[in-house]
Parts: C-alpha cells; structure tokens; sequence
C-alpha cells in the first residue's frame, strides 16, 4: 500500500502548500483506528462486568443476544435461551465521597481519580498474588525476550542489508584537481572530492547520489535544478556561488563558508525517490517480503495450535527461531539475508499467537485484561531496547547482535516450555 500511495498520490493546493504522499499514507493508516473506535460504541458490554456492578437484568439480555445469535449460525434458531442459575462475582465496591474530603469540585476529581488508580494498583499487585505468581514471572521473561528478539533483529535486517550495499559499490576518489568552466548535467554518484577547486562551473539539472565534497573550492559556481541524497559538502568554501532551486538544506554544509552567495527557490518537502536511493527502495522491499512470510505461519499456527498444544508451539518456535538466527553467518548477499528474514519472521509469528493464547487462558476474569496489558507494555519496553541495542551494533559486528538474539529467543522458549498446559483447561 505505501507504494501505490507513494508513487501516485501527490498534489498540491496551489503555490503555498504540497500535500506529499506520505500525508495520505498517514492518514490511510489511521482510518483503521478511527473505523475501530466507532465500532466499539456498538458493541455491548461485558456481561461479566455488568453483573459485578450489579446491572443484572442488562446481563442477561446480552446473555441472550449472544445465545441467539450463536443458535442461528448452527442452524437451530428455535431453540429458546434460559438460564436456571447464575454465579454472580463478587460486586465491585462502590465509590462512598466524604463530603468533609469532596466539598469541591477539584476535591472530587482528586478523589475519584486517586481511587481508581488505587484500584488498578491493587488489581495490578494481584497479579504476583497466589495462583497466579509464578505464571506471571514466567510470562514476563518470555514475552521480554521474544520481543527484544523479534524487534531488536527487524529493524538490524534492513540496516545490515543497506550496509551490504554500500560495501558493494565502489567508490570514486578524486585528490586536489583543478576544473575550469566545467558543466556537469549529469548523475554523479559515490565520488569522494578532496581539495578540489572548482571555478565558473555549472551544476545545472542533474543529481548527486553518495557525493562528498570535502576541503573543496567552489568559485562563480552555479547549482541549478539540483536534488541530492546521501551528499555532503565537508570544510568547502564557496566564493560568488548561486544555489536555484536546488534541496541543499543547512545540514548538508558541514563546516562549510559562504562568501556572497545566495540561495534561490529552494526545493521543500521530501525529494527522494527510488530511484535516487536504492536503499530505500530495499526498506520498504524487505519489510514487505518480512510481513508476507508471516501469512504461512499464521496459518499453520491456527491448525496445528489445538493439535500439538500451545507450548510446544511457544517454546518450539522460539527454539527454531533462535537456531535459525545463526544462518545469519551464511548471509553475504541481499538476497540471502531476505531469505532468512522470511523464515525468521514465519517462525516467530508462530510463537506470538500461542503466547497471546497463553497468556489470556492462564489468567483469571478478574485479572486477565490488567495482566495482558502489563506484558505488553513490557512489551514495548523490550521492542524499543532491542531497536536501540541492535541498532548500535549495525556494521560493527556480526557476532554480537547473532548470539544476543538466538540466546534470548532460546532461554525464553525453554522458560514458556515450563508453563502450564492450558489445552484442557477450564478458564477461570
């Protein structure tokens, strides 16, 4: 979707304003939020929820509403819905406001909202409580180290590749050479200028792709119709120079000197394209080709999970995901690493979709929703770690972020390996 957006979907509102594509893809992107949090107004409420707030009577008709409408899918929509006895949980406190503590309406707030975080505290602290403890500390080693695994090596994929390319390519050096009235309306890509000198050229509709300039000259120059990526101009001066419409931003001068020049209708907005940037084209690729081969393992989790069990599914994915990181070893090529990419992303989904069962099948009603959130936000926490952690570690070894993710991934399956088996259970 982003390419079809990006590539075709670009306008303006006159002169002032340019609505780029990644505009449209951002808002694309949330329409799936928004469409949620109206269909949520729809649905009804817990019924669960209803009877510990004592609504018993709304309860029941939701009771019935699901009933009904399960009898009709099977085909036995006579079938009539009645209930001889229901358990009713124990009734959740009501709020009682001291009139000495409330007389205000700031008082009131401060109240309320000290209340309910006390409630979530102590629901939050029940998690650790008996039966539930020990299952807690165990699914939040797992759920730390699958996803510190799992993100941490996503986004070292797409860097380690783009850090392949630019092994690959070679680059032109040019040392301390002289240019009189040179005109260049061409591509120049991955050159490296040392204490060049230009004088009266013209850099008129062409691109710099990989171009560094460094303790460079440049004299009655003109840069004209110029877009650039991945270019630098280091310690240059530049003497009676004329940038037109060119998308040199201030950051690309590094240390650089301006003696009367000037800039003219510069470029706004986001130049590069694919073609201008190949590596970009291969973040996007890779992260599509890594989302696809998710598609097979969601399948064959959802038909071998009731077959072969839950935790085996959890920890045998984590196991095969963690051996299959030192492929990683073999990978020389892009096309090799996008292949492990593939069969390391078709592994791990596996283990994400029986651990969500897990999680939610292990813990009580009361407890469940509080639980499952704390995970995830440990979650997120693990994710952002492993991006920082993996991250740093991009062109600087190989080693490191391999062992790092295949220790994690199998340490945390051999731990889901140690949980109860949910299969056969009754939910609490």
């Amino acid at each position: 979707m982003m390419w079809l957006i990006y590539q075709s979907i670009d306008f303006s509102m006159g002169s002032a304003y340019q609505f780029h594509s990644w505009r449209v893809f951002v808002i694309v992107c949330a329409l799936p939020c928004v469409s949620s949090v109206v269909a949520l107004t729809f649905m009804p409420e817990s019924p669960r929820f209803l009877l510990e707030v004592g609504k018993h009577d709304e309860a029941w008709m939701i009771l019935k509403l699901i009933h009904d409408t399960n009898m009709r899918a099977r085909g036995q929509p006579e079938k009539v819905f009645s209930v001889h006895r229901i358990k009713t949980p124990k009734q959740i406190d009501e709020l009682i406001e001291i009139e000495s503590d409330t007389g205000t309406w700031y008082k009131r707030c401060f109240v309320r909202i000290r209340t309910e975080l006390y409630g979530i505290w102590l629901t939050f602290m029940r998690c650790f409580n008996y039966p539930v403890r020990e299952n807690t500390i165990k699914l939040t080693i797992v759920w730390f180290t699958l996803s510190f695994g799992y993100y941490g090596l996503s986004v070292w994929f797409p860097d380690v590749i783009k850090h392949l390319q630019s092994n690959v390519l070679p680059i032109e050096k040019i040392e301390r050479e002289k240019f009189s009235n040179l005109g260049v309306n061409f591509t120049m890509a991955n050159q490296l200028h040392m204490g060049a000198e230009y004088e009266n050229g013209r850099f008129v509709g062409m691109k710099f792709k990989s171009v560094t300039f460094k303790d460079s000259l440049f004299k009655a120059c003109v840069f004209e119709n110029v877009t650039s990526v991945n270019t630098y101009f280091k310690n240059c001066t530049f003497i009676d120079t004329v940038f037109d419409n060119t998308d040199f931003e201030p950051y690309k001068f590094i240390d650089s000197e301006f003696q009367n020049c000037s800039f003219l209708h510069n470029k706004t907005g986001c130049q590069v394209t694919f073609d201008d940037d190949y590596s970009a084209y291969w973040i996007y690729f890779v992260s599509f080709l890594g989302t696809l081969a998710v598609l097979p393992g969601n399948i064959v989790s959802a038909l071998l999970m009731d077959r072969i069990g839950r935790l085996t599914m959890l920890g045998g994915s984590m196991v095969l995901s963690g051996i299959s990181c030192f492929f990683l070893w073999l990978g020389s090529s892009e096309s090799m690493m996008v292949g492990v990419l593939c069969l390391y992303n078709g592994l791990t989904i596996s283990a994400w979709n029986s651990l969500d069962v897990v999680t939610v099948e292990l813990y009580p009603t009361d407890r469940r929703a509080t639980g499952f959130g704390f995970l995830n936000a440990l979650c997120k926490a693990a994710a952002v770690l492993g991006n920082l952690i993996f991250g740093s570690l991009v062109g600087f070894t190989k080693s490191i972020p391999i062992l790092l993710a295949s220790t994690v991934l199998v340490c945390g399956g051999l731990v889901g390996l140690r949980l109860p088996d949910t299969r056969t259970q009754v939910l609490m």
